[in-house]
């Protein structure tokens, strides 16, 4: 399956495995290159540039297939020494960045004298036309349905692809809400080079978070999420459970950021995935949950979507096409 995106980016198959914060590690993005997609270590996953560096270099060590990393802008009280790991990312040669929050003219300064090839992620269209006339080389369109920060149009896939296609000239890696061939298939459809998974590759056997986790997102279904900090204007969809339902009532009632902190924590989201308790914290997951009802290896996954989206091409959508009839008399 050719499109412009595998092409542009040396990858033999359009599907992407977004840049999840503490999952985007060596053996999960190792073993989704290897599937013969595109894997995305998270930049911030490590505590330092200098732990990046070897991060990239344990991930060389189990494929020899193009892999990128994700490096996200987010208002932070300390940020991120966000030129260093700039810095890390050039000097370990990593190809293919996407970066993802804020404007990316400061990533393509640095980025683009070094032949990096940039995706940046938008949740409109306007901010992904902006992205293209900024001289990124591809943008994934994040629709209504993806976990993490959706924006806050809430325009899902289904218009937003299209509407997006209409407008833009590069790749575009259609992103919320795909999990499987189908998806891939309509998502090509509605004018995508490719497409962006998080959530169907958390539920992995080389995903790095504990089983209870992988397991509740196969029980979970497409009703189990939330929508957090709305009344703040930074929504995020997380998996629903007793900590985001808390969030959402006391925002809702006018509460301020600093009354949710503690139960918001980055740490405690971390612990969720590590520890097994999908009741610790607050973590990301999108609606797709509801059609993921295994949990495969990554190339048993790439593998069937490829194959099925094949099936479902020359199959279904081409049996479909009936020859016309000429009219009786």
């Amino acid at each position: 399956m050719r499109t412009r995106f595998t092409e542009t980016f040396g990858i033999e198959h359009p599907i992407v495995q977004g840049g999840m914060q503490w999952v985007g590690r060596a053996p999960l993005v190792a073993a989704v290159a290897n599937a013969g997609a595109l894997g995305m270590l998270t930049a911030l996953t490590q505590p330092t540039p200098e732990e990046l560096t070897k991060e990239i270099a344990r991930t060389r060590e189990l494929t020899d297939k193009p892999f990128g990393v994700n490096l996200t802008i987010l208002p932070a009280i300390t940020p991120p020494p966000y030129a260093e790991y700039r810095r890390a990312i050039i000097e370990a040669g990593i190809t293919i960045v996407e970066t993802a929050g804020s404007n990316p003219k400061e990533h393509l300064e640095d980025f683009q004298p070094h032949g990096i090839k940039v995706i940046h992620k938008a949740t409109s269209v306007r901010h992904a036309v902006k992205a293209e006339q900024l001289g990124v080389d591809a943008v994934s369109v994040d629709g209504f349905e993806c976990a993490g920060h959706p924006g806050e149009d809430d325009v899902p896939n289904l218009v937003l692809l299209p509407a997006a296609a209409d407008q833009l000239t590069i790749p575009m890696i259609a992103s919320g809400g795909i999990g499987d061939a189908r998806g891939l298939v309509a998502a090509l459809a509605l004018g995508a080079d490719a497409v962006n998974m998080g959530s169907r590759f958390l539920a992995t056997v080389e995903a790095p978070i504990h089983d209870n986790v992988k397991q509740q997102i196969v029980q979970n279904t497409e009703r189990d999420t939330e929508l957090m900090f709305r009344p703040l204007k930074n929504t995020a969809r997380v998996a629903s459970n007793t900590v985001s339902r808390e969030v959402v009532d006391i925002l809702n009632k006018g509460g301020e950021f600093k009354d949710v902190q503690a139960l918001v924590a980055g740490s405690r989201g971390r612990e969720v995935y590590e520890q097994g308790d999908p009741e610790r914290g607050v973590w990301s997951v999108g609606l797709v949950q509801g059609i993921i009802n295994d949990i495969p290896t990554c190339a048993e996954l790439v593998e069937r979507m490829i194959a099925e989206a094949d099936e479902l091409i020359r199959g279904r959508l081409t049996g479909l096409l009936t020859a016309s009839t000429p009219l009786a008399g």
